[in-house]
C-alpha cells in the first residue's frame, strides 16, 4: 500500500513519526517532502508541487495531519478528487470547530480522527489493513 502524507511544516516532526511507523509496516511513502530544504525559486517550487501532485495520484490513501497549510488542502482536494481514502488527523476538536473547519473535513470518502498521533498511527494501520 503507498500512502502520501499533506500537512504544514508545522508539523514536520509529526510527518516523520508516522511515515517512520508506516513504513515499519510495509508501506511506501509515495514522496517525502520533509526532505526538501532550502527552496529559493519559483522553479524548485514547481517541481516540488509536481512531485506532491504526482505522489497523490500514486498512493492508494491520503492523510491530512492538520494544522495544513494551503498547499495540504490542495492535496486533500487532489485525493478526493481521485476517490482516494482520505484521513484527517488533529491532535483537538479545534479544527472542526465551525468557525475553523472545511466543508471537505466532512464529505464521503474523509475520514477524521481526534486523538494521540500514536494513537491514530494504530487506528490507521487497522482501517489500511481491510484492504489489503
Amino acid at each position: 500500500m503507498r500512502f502520501y502524507i499533506a500537512s504544514s511544516l508545522k508539523n514536520i516532526d509529526f510527518v516523520r513519526e508516522l511515515a517512520s511507523l508506516l513504513k515499519k509496516e510495509g508501506f511506501e511513502f509515495t514522496y517525502d517532502w520533509t526532505e526538501v530544504e532550502g527552496v529559493k525559486s519559483i522553479e524548485l517550487i514547481s517541481a516540488i508541487g509536481e512531485n506532491e501532485k504526482e505522489a497523490v495520484k500514486k498512493s492508494d490513501f491520503v492523510v491530512l495531519l492538520l494544522p495544513g497549510g494551503k498547499s495540504s488542502h490542495v492535496e486533500l482536494g487532489i485525493g478526493l478528487g481521485l476517490d482516494k481514502r482520505v484521513y484527517v488527523y488533529s491532535s483537538t476538536e479545534e479544527s472542526y470547530n465551525m468557525d475553523q473547519t472545511s466543508t471537505f473535513y466532512y464529505v464521503k470518502g474523509v475520514d477524521r480522527y481526534v486523538g494521540s498521533i500514536e494513537g491514530f498511527a494504530e487506528y490507521l494501520l487497522k482501517k489500511e489493513t481491510e484492504f489489503m
